[in-house]
């Protein structure tokens, strides 16, 4: 039997994300509600920091900050050569489990394989067991390998489910299916397909599908979008389509919108959460992030939840309330005068107000240790702003909507930085190898409103 990873230094270890205990992590997986826990499950490889047969991990929560880390929820077997992206549903007083069961046809070539849908079960949703029917839904006709990721909702008596795939035209689509139980489904239409390669994608990877606010969005990740201008700057980026559904279960549409600008965001899934919330997470790395802490015996991590709104024709998104439970102590509150730098804790938040940034053209604050830094700079000229770190290809940036003042609110984890802007209109994710101590530095305009606070540094559970 092989032995789990295991972590050999704590240097880049995050205090109040969601992590394994060592080894693997990707993609968020089955964020569901049950019994009076958040669950989540999420891509994993327990024996090594690095991609390798997937398994489901899993922990689960009562506020979306504390995780308890619970046992493997999913592993390949002898018909499978990994458990892939999926999802959960309550359904008849069980915790179903929707996922893409992945088959390599050769074993010396990863690129060979078929991909079909799968579902396994728990009545205490901690041991689960797979559907001796496996699997539950096979590539329709013209479909291509890449058949994938599906997610799962539940509408009066009727399961939906939406699935990443790529039609025969080699372009990524998202097929809608139906079903009464879970166990057999049928077609109801191409949700949507790319209108070309370069614009919106091959493959459309961790589709979602919802309605929020009078809007149908749909949320994936596609892959094979070429760069334009600001945008697609990532090796594959995550983004959603706004618009509604027709009568014949098409998603008439806007033009595709990536969802946050920062490097290190991949592979979104959602909840609606009991009180009626839209919640998010997603992949706190993406496929071309250095990931420096697998020299560590660990590698991957998830964003903090998130809560989704629709306004002013845009997906906004903000830290969910519960984040305020992990403030362990008020820091600073009051003003900070251009040029001034703080002291910051290794796990901390900033909330900032500007009221002269408009018209700025040039950086507004730095924010490291002295060797890997962040800059957040204003174009005021292009309505942009621009977020640049000390690394290859370190420059990210995006138009942003006239406003009066400038908010920002900055999540520092010992090897991550989440920034929400004006409300979350804009969200830059990072990870950031910081070892040395973090400071804040403020540049030519004084923040009128400043509060930082120390968080909780150690909220998981193993």
């Amino acid at each position: 039997m092989q032995e789990a990873m295991k972590v050999t230094d704590q240097r880049y270890r995050l205090g109040y994300h969601l992590m394994t205990k060592g080894g693997w992590m990707n993609d968020p997986n089955g964020f569901s509600w049950f019994k009076g826990y958040y669950h989540m499950f999420y891509q994993y490889y327990p024996y090594a920091a690095e991609w390798g047969p997937m398994h489901w991990g899993h922990a689960r929560s009562k506020d979306l900050v504390h995780w308890e880390t619970l046992p493997v929820a999913l592993a390949p077997d002898e018909h499978e050569d990994g458990c892939f992206s999926g999802s959960a549903v309550v359904h008849d007083g069980k915790l179903w489990l929707i996922y893409t069961g992945h088959h390599l046809t050769n074993p010396d070539d990863s690129e060979e394989f078929y991909q079909d849908q799968n579902i396994a079960w728990s009545e205490d949703g901690i041991n689960f067991h797979k559907y001796e029917g496996n699997p539950v839904l096979r590539a329709p006709e013209g479909n291509t390998k890449h058949f994938r990721d599906p997610k799962v909702w539940q509408e009066g008596d009727t399961f939906y489910m939406v699935l990443g795939s790529q039609g025969s035209d080699e372009l990524g689509r998202a097929l809608l299916y139906k079903s009464q139980n879970l166990k057999q489904w049928e077609p109801v239409s191409v949700l949507d397909k790319a209108v070309s390669l370069k614009d919106e994608g091959y493959m459309w990877e961790c589709p979602d599908f919802f309605h929020l606010d009078g809007r149908d969005i749909l949320l994936m990740s596609p892959q094979g979008l070429e760069p334009q201008g600001d945008c697609f700057r990532n090796l594959n980026q995550t983004g959603y389509l706004l618009g509604q559904q027709d009568e014949d279960g098409r998603l008439q549409r806007k033009d595709f919108t990536e969802i946050d600008r920062g490097h290190d965001f991949y592979a979104t899934q959602t909840l609606l959460a009991p009180d009626g919330r839209r919640l998010m997470t997603a992949w706190m790395n993406a496929w071309d992030s250095p990931m420096q802490e697998k020299e560590d015996g660990w590698a991957g991590a998830l964003t903090i939840p998130r809560e989704l709104r629709v306004e002013k024709g845009r997906l906004y998104q903000q830290p969910v309330r519960e984040m305020a439970s992990v403030r362990a102590g008020k820091l600073l509150e009051g003003k900070l005068a251009a040029g001034s730098r703080t002291k910051l804790p290794s796990t901390s938040e900033v909330l900032l107000t500007f009221q002269e940034a408009w018209n700025h053209q040039g950086t507004l604050l730095k924010l490291g240790d002295g060797r890997q830094e962040l800059t957040l700079s204003l174009d005021a000229k292009g309505n942009r702003l621009i977020l640049c770190r000390s690394t290859k290809d370190g420059e990210r940036a995006t138009q942003i909507l006239p406003f009066e003042e400038l908010s920002l609110q900055i999540f520092v984890d010992r090897s991550s930085a989440e920034i929400f802007v004006n409300e979350g209109e804009i969200t830059f994710t990072e990870r950031m190898y910081w070892q040395g101590d973090l400071s804040l530095e403020l540049w030519d305009i004084p923040a009128e409103k400043a509060v930082i606070y120390a968080l909780e540094a150690e909220t998981n559970r193993y």
